[in-house]
């Protein structure tokens, strides 16, 4: 079992699957900063000032701490809210990184193909067969 593990472990498809999923996870987070700091901002200029980090629904208000001298009486209340500025931030991250992933797995594919074209199409292996027994007769 521990032969089976080494061997699938150590397989070439294995060890560029892994190198692919660092890359991704990399490529992921460099669209995600360029969405957050680069796109983001001119749109939010754009739609009015709107700064997409500070756009939320609040459900219910935060409550700081009520404290009698160094004892807290009443602790802290978090904000309870959605923010769907980040939710909105990160789908156009999603969406350029599907495009993109889209972009180069379609690119990738059609080299594929196109190399697969370009070879030349082997003969069956009894038409080769036939030519080798042609080749002995006319000898």
């Amino acid at each position: 079992m521990l032969k089976e593990f080494k061997e699938f472990a150590f397989k070439g498809n294995l060890v560029d699957m892994a190198v692919g999923f660092i890359l991704g996870g990399a490529f992921a987070t460099v669209v995600k900063t360029f969405v957050a700091k680069v796109i983001m901002p001119p749109l939010g200029l754009l739609l009015g000032d709107v700064d997409f980090t500070k756009m939320k629904y609040v459900l219910k208000e935060g409550e700081a701490a009520v404290k009698d001298g160094d004892k807290v009486v009443t602790p802290a209340v978090d904000e309870v809210a959605i923010e769907y500025g980040a939710f909105i931030s990160d789908f156009i991250a999603f969406v350029l990184l599907a495009l993109v992933v889209f972009i180069v797995v379609k690119k990738f594919i059609a080299a594929f193909e196109k190399k697969e074209a370009e070879k030349p199409a082997e003969p069956p292996k009894q038409e080769v067969l036939l030519e080798e027994i042609r080749d002995a007769l006319k000898k």
